[in-house]
């Protein structure tokens, strides 16, 4: 009897393991730069969560894959990402040579960025992540998610109220039932003049980058002929010159990130395909191989020898996505939203949750697919792009945003995807923290939880984080009553404030009125000139707030250069400032609070 009933024991006891099942508020499949940011986030929103990784590194693209020289959101030091290259510079900063400038070009070994996100994963409470960890059978569970992994050679369950895909290749959503969009977009489908006239199957390639080390002039680490070398499949280097290249590509340690056109590898979406995937994988790291064995053979780099990776042939773990498939969303994101944010019919400007100012990549091994960008403007990204139309507490990023083709070529780039990674982060905690779903999302709080953790949701880069007014400024730029201003500066266009110019009133008078009801009435009996002036901003004020206007007066005149620090002096006669009008409207009448839906529409 006894001997019965230890064997119903340990017989119970293995059931219970092997049905073992883990319960988080939000779940990150894959630790992508963004998915290791968005987790990081979630996390820091007091959420519990859990990221879950296939591979050996956290960082995804800007580790695994290799683009660690990174050259995009200089400007945008946000929140995570700034974070991530404050320790870089820390890291290397009594290496010989190495650029310190607070905006410089960011440059690093990727095993020591994979290093340092491990580092600051491991410090944030609420987060759990599992590395080299496959999952399986993935699906809905009412509104939430279930997903299989296996640990110690035995399933486990994890349960999660959001599931946030930070895939490589958006498999999470694709084996879901998301349904995407592939190939470039024609101008009917998207209404963007840079489109084409007709829709094609075309995506950018694929790049296996390579780490190499210069081991000095004597040594020969020339590497065994790869299966299929042909030195013509190098011709783009033919006139180039190398040692610029280099140059631009140089890391800590003698070291040089290899990411040039040689490098590209031509794809469809098919041999991108789960099925198609390895085999396509295996041949593009064989072409960059032979690039290797062209560097040291034909050009004489017989010195290089590839570093950083464990793996058979010592290339990355991953390659180079830029682009596979996007999310059909409930909006598309494109270029005409990033030239031309005030007058599309949807107000996407409002939304933005994060910033980019990288320019499109183009790789093509065809010139015939390459775009003619005009001078491209820093952008911000809306809540949008983040959220697929047929799965409810699904949030997407990396390469399957709700983009279009042309934007899809600035938001897949690495330093922008740690940035958006973080506002997904926020978008999923919020789901989580609010027990509801992708149907009710509230663009205002999540855009605040973004700004309580030191990012941007508004491109303005004359405006520094340290800036007593960052903030307001930022809010008052998400309402459109204040609008940017874009200063073209070479291929690219600042996005600027410009916050000593001065405001016409025919500009704030349409936003004004859409905002506050007694607008149309105050402009009725005022009547304020061309130029909008400190009275008139007074004037509006106490109506809004119903505040006594000598009362205010004497508050203002009191305290405008000692609590508000402005550098002017207080003159009811003088036109206000954009930044006197940012700092003194987002204190009183907190255009902010008002609500907006997914498409910018103020909601009464």
């Amino acid at each position: 009897m006894i001997k019965k009933l230890l064997l119903l024991c340990v017989f119970l006891k293995c059931a219970v393991c092997f049905a073992e099942t883990i319960k988080t508020d939000v779940l990150v499949i894959g630790g992508s730069a963004s998915g290791t940011a968005a987790a990081i986030q979630c996390a820091r929103s007091n959420v519990k969560t859990m990221l879950i990784e296939t591979g050996p590194w956290l960082g995804g693209s800007m580790t695994a894959g290799g683009i660690c020289v990174l050259d995009a959101n200089r400007n945008f030091q946000s929140g995570i990402w700034a974070e991530f290259r404050r320790h870089i510079t820390t890291f290397y900063k009594k290496t010989p040579g190495y650029d310190t400038t607070l905006n410089a070009v960011l440059r690093y070994e990727p095993y020591t960025g994979a290093a340092i996100l491990k580092k600051i994963a491991d410090t944030v409470k609420n987060l759990t992540y599992k590395l080299n960890t496959p999952y399986t059978n993935l699906k809905k569970d009412g509104t939430g998610w279930e997903v299989t992994i296996t640990e110690k050679n035995e399933p486990v369950t994890i349960k999660a109220r959001v599931l946030i895909d930070a895939t490589e290749l958006a498999d999470a959503a694709t084996a879901v039932g998301v349904k995407f969009d592939a190939g470039t977009d024609s101008r009917t489908q998207t209404g963007e003049a840079l489109a084409p006239a007709n829709a094609t199957s075309e995506i950018q390639d694929i790049s296996f980058a390579a780490i190499v080390k210069d081991n000095g002039r004597a040594a020969d680490r020339t590497i065994k002929k790869p299966e299929g070398y042909d030195p013509a499949a190098y011709s783009c280097l033919k006139g180039a010159d190398v040692k610029k290249l280099l140059a631009n590509s140089k890391l800590p340690n003698d070291k040089y990130l290899i990411n040039w056109c040689a490098n590209q590898y031509t794809v469809s979406v098919e041999q991108l395909t789960p099925e198609n995937r390895a085999q396509t994988f295996k041949k593009a790291r064989l072409h960059t191989l032979g690039l290797i064995y062209y560097l040291q053979t034909v050009l004489g780099y017989k010195s290089f020898s590839l570093e950083e990776y464990n793996t058979p042939d010592k290339l990355p773990y991953i390659p180079f996505i830029r682009e596979y498939q996007r999310a059909n969303g409930i909006l598309k994101f494109t270029v005409d939203d990033i030239y031309q944010p005030y007058s599309r019919p949807n107000k996407l400007y409002r939304t933005y949750i994060t910033v980019g100012d990288a320019l499109p990549m183009q790789a093509y091994s065809d010139d015939k697919n390459k775009v003619n960008y005009p001078p491209f403007p820093a952008y911000g990204i809306p809540l949008t792009a983040f959220v697929a139309r047929d799965a409810e507490n699904l949030v997407i990023t990396e390469k399957g945003l709700s983009v279009s083709h042309l934007a899809n070529g600035t938001t897949a780039d690495p330093a922008v995807q740690m940035t958006l990674g973080q506002s997904a982060g926020a978008t999923a905690a919020f789901l989580a923290f609010f027990k509801t779903t992708t149907k009710n999302l509230h663009a205002r709080i999540i855009q605040g939880e973004v700004l309580d953790h030191k990012g941007y949701i508004f491109p303005i880069s004359d405006i520094p984080f340290s800036d007593p007014y960052f903030r307001a400024v930022q809010q008052v730029c998400a309402t459109g009553l204040l609008q940017a201003v874009f200063k073209p500066e070479g291929d690219r266009v600042a996005v600027i404030f410009q916050p000593d110019s001065t405001i016409n009133t025919a500009d704030i008078k349409p936003l004004l009125n859409e905002y506050y009801t007694r607008a149309f009435i105050w402009f009725n009996q005022n009547k304020p000139g061309e130029r909008f002036t400190v009275g008139n901003l007074m004037s509006f004020i106490s109506d809004v707030t119903l505040t006594d206007p000598e009362t205010l007066k004497k508050i203002m005149q009191k305290n405008w250069q000692t609590t508000y620090k402005f550098k002017t002096t207080f003159d009811m006669n003088r036109p206000v400032t954009r930044y006197e009008f940012a700092a003194l409207a987002n204190k009183f009448i907190n255009p902010f609070a008002r609500r907006v839906d997914l498409t910018g529409r103020v909601m009464n």
